[in-house]
């Protein structure tokens, strides 16, 4: 890897451009300025609120915020549907001569995405060659998601035992849902049985007839809100976890009226993380972000297939067999310090499209960073600071070149926070991810560092684990330094 870290390093403060112009640009012994692509949605956030917003102003992707515009997301890549350019004026897929194997963005979620997943290879080209409207590539889609702020989402199948508890509590819910599902679910004790149960659940409820679920919505809405209510003589009676998943359905009720996928918290888990903390979404494994903002990476593909809280598509039957019905949602983890440097801390996927390194440059610190000698792309996510001499501001980003020089970071030190730089490039460490679940969901691995960083990341009867990050330190030290360390049981 090859960092090296120093104070009161030297920059040439005089040169601020953004690397658009100078000669080390142009030959390519540096960074290139990136102009990546700004979307809209709906679940966007508006005006300067959206950090999507004031990236895209700063990197020139935008003239102007628009305070009325939902900003959502910032794309880097090449992407057909959102091709990044370089400031010297050529696209970036045309720098490199091929597409990047990943999409880097930045997302602002204001209200909550669809309830979606995204497909495999195989379900990926099927889909692709009969809806290639809605279906634009052929590509699998895993993703991971980087909390920049606190960051809520539902993520994988709750438990049969919680779905079960939260069937009986909810006769509302219970009404959506056929006697036969949920005889299954209350039966079900093998794994086979418990997916099959799962499958049954999920079926009968997103089929369940419009009219039914509507009438049944409306009903829950209203005896919720009396329970959350004043009028509710011991609102704390019910564990927080229950009291979380009911302000959850009425949170995502206003959000989209009438639309019975307000329910999904009822058999989704519901996730709060913490800024530096992420998890992995799989292919084939449903999920919809509720609230905050992230940085995502993910195979480069744009296929979706949803079923609820959008107006857009929904593609109920395909995304009701394409699941593959695992329990408990992703692990989250807060990465893995490099052994070379504490500066920087990596999020590696079991995939071999992506990695994402963030690193921290403290002021009056010099951090020198080799050169991957693969393409890698880079965004300033907060603080300023020079990067090769260069003025770097939050929102900058940059194309590095795999045959251009290290790079140089430095903050001075007047400033008065870090500088943070989140790095995206081909998977190096596939041996050694950082965020997967090796017991039931997501896939296996014979290696990995997961450290779950919060005290209850899954508001769910299991609760969590939270080993404190001297712990987690040693660990992702000890692992780096040794490929065949042994990995510590949590």
């Amino acid at each position: 890897m090859g960092l090296e870290n120093g104070q009161n390093g030297h920059a040439d403060n005089g040169n601020q451009d953004d690397g658009s112009d100078s000669a080390a640009v142009n030959t390519r012994k540096s960074v290139i300025g990136l102009i990546p692509v700004a979307k809209d949605y709906a679940w966007g956030i508006r005006g300067m609120d959206s950090r999507v917003a004031r990236y895209a102003l700063e990197s020139k992707a935008i003239d102007e915020v628009d305070p009325d515009c939902p900003y959502a997301e910032l794309w880097i890549g090449t992407h057909p549907k959102g091709p990044s350019k370089l400031k010297t004026g050529e696209y970036l897929r045309d720098a490199i001569g091929e597409d990047l194997p990943f999409l880097f963005k930045v997302l602002s979620a204001g209200k909550a995405l669809s309830i979606q997943a995204h497909p495999d290879k195989e379900n990926a080209k099927r889909l692709n060659i009969e809806d290639p409207v809605n279906y634009g590539d052929a590509n699998h889609k895993p993703e991971m998601a980087i909390a920049l702020t606190p960051f809520e989402a539902m993520c994988g199948f709750r438990r049969l035992e919680e779905i079960s508890y939260l069937i009986k509590k909810h006769p509302e819910f219970a009404a959506c849902i056929s006697e036969e599902a949920k005889l299954a679910v209350f039966l079900a004790q093998e794994p086979l049985a418990q997916r099959d149960a799962l499958q049954k659940l999920f079926s009968s409820f997103m089929t369940c007839d419009p009219e039914v679920s509507s009438q049944q919505l409306n009903l829950l809405l209203i005896r919720l809100q009396a329970e959350q209510s004043q009028l509710h003589p011991h609102p704390h009676d019910e564990p927080a976890w229950e009291r979380k998943c009911a302000r959850a359905v009425l949170r995502l009720a206003q959000q989209f009226h009438g639309d019975p996928g307000a329910m999904a918290p009822l058999f989704l888990n519901y996730l709060l993380i913490a800024p530096g903390e992420s998890f992995f979404m799989a292919a084939n494994e449903p999920h919809a972000y509720v609230a905050g903002e992230i940085i995502e990476c993910m195979a480069c593909s744009d296929n979706v297939v949803r079923a609820g809280l959008t107006p857009k598509f929904k593609d109920v039957d395909n995304l009701v067999n394409m699941l593959t019905y695992s329990m408990g949602g992703p692990s989250i983890d807060a990465g893995a310090y490099m052994a070379e440097s504490t500066d920087v801390i990596r999020y590696t996927p079991p995939c071999p499209e992506f990695e994402v390194m963030v690193l921290t440059i403290e002021p009056g610190h010099k951090l020198t960073y080799k050169n991957p000698k693969i393409p890698a792309v880079l965004i300033i996510l907060e603080g300023s600071g020079h990067l090769d001499g260069k003025l770097c501001r939050p929102g900058r980003s940059y194309y590095w070149p795999p045959d251009a020089d290290d790079l140089e970071f430095f903050v001075e030190q007047c400033r008065r926070g870090p500088m943070k730089v989140a790095m995206a490039h081909k998977n190096r460490h596939l041996d050694r991810p950082t965020a997967v679940n090796r017991d039931d969901f997501g896939g296996t691995s014979s290696h990995r560092i997961s450290v779950p960083a919060s005290p209850m990341p899954f508001l769910g009867m299991g609760g969590g684990r939270s080993p404190s990050s001297n712990h987690q330190k040693r660990f992702a030290r000890d692992f780096e330094e040794n490929d065949n360390a042994a990995i510590p049981e949590l």
